[in-house]
């Protein structure tokens, strides 16, 4: 904590009050929950201790943060969260950043995830989708189809609000850390297609442009349907 510079400091607060004001009526209920209950650890007023982090966790859902130096191989990624240890960078990005990195930084490691981890249906869905990754590690197709899975839900997902898709609300950390996106993401501008599994687990997707297209879920139960579906139909190749 003690290398973090004042101008550190400064942006993760500007990051972090800008988006707070930004998300509600844009955002999961969930989400907000998450970030509520977790206002003492994770805040505007100083960029998050990991320790204390993991102590609030503890005493929730169990889970852990990781400290990678960036982006780490895909099977590393699946193993810490098979052991409930999302990973997370140190380094923040700079003022002249705010808008855009194409790398994932501590804020979007922090505020675009961790709050979800607090809710136990979508904790779930997390660990089981490291489990099940590790389990297919050596068959480049599959894990083909769960990076597909992460991006359109985990990184990049809508849930359909109360009125269905009309008024779709954000989940993914991808949007949630953005402030561009998030307000593109509500505007009707972007395609939204209901989430058929089969579909996601094929769908192209690029990591240098802003998202044309998102997948819209019905609810986290459907994130954990998805795990089960997948563990019966790739049952050959994982076994039992």
């Amino acid at each position: 904590m003690n290398a973090y510079t004042a101008q550190d400091r400064l942006v993760w607060k500007t990051l972090f009050e800008r988006q707070q004001q930004n998300l509600p009526g844009k955002v999961s209920q969930e989400y907000l929950n998450g970030l509520s209950n977790m206002r003492d650890v994770l805040n505007a007023n100083k960029i998050p201790d990991f320790r204390e982090v993991d102590e609030w966790f503890a005493g929730s859902t169990g889970w852990q943060i990781e400290v990678v130096p960036g982006l780490i191989p895909v099977d590393e990624f699946f193993d810490l969260l098979s052991q409930k240890k999302f990973c997370s960078s140190t380094w923040l990005r700079t003022m002249d950043q705010l808008d855009y990195l194409e790398e994932p930084d501590m804020f979007h490691d922090t505020f675009g995830h961790i709050p979800l981890l607090s809710d136990p249906v979508f904790s779930d869905f997390m660990q089981r989708f490291g489990e099940l990754g590790c389990r297919v590690a050596d068959d480049e197709e599959q894990l083909l189809a769960l990076q597909r899975l992460y991006w359109f839900t985990i990184e990049f997902g809508m849930l359909a609000g109360s009125d269905s898709y009309r008024n779709p609300l954000i989940y993914g950390a991808g949007i949630i850390s953005s402030f561009g996106e998030t307000n593109r993401a509500v505007s009707g501008v972007p395609n939204l297609r209901p989430f058929v599994l089969e579909e996601v687990l094929a769908l192209p997707f690029r990591t240098d442009v802003v998202q044309e297209e998102y997948i819209c879920i019905d609810s986290f139960r459907t994130l954990t349907g998805s795990i089960d579906v997948m563990q019966q139909l790739w049952l050959p190749v994982i076994g039992n």
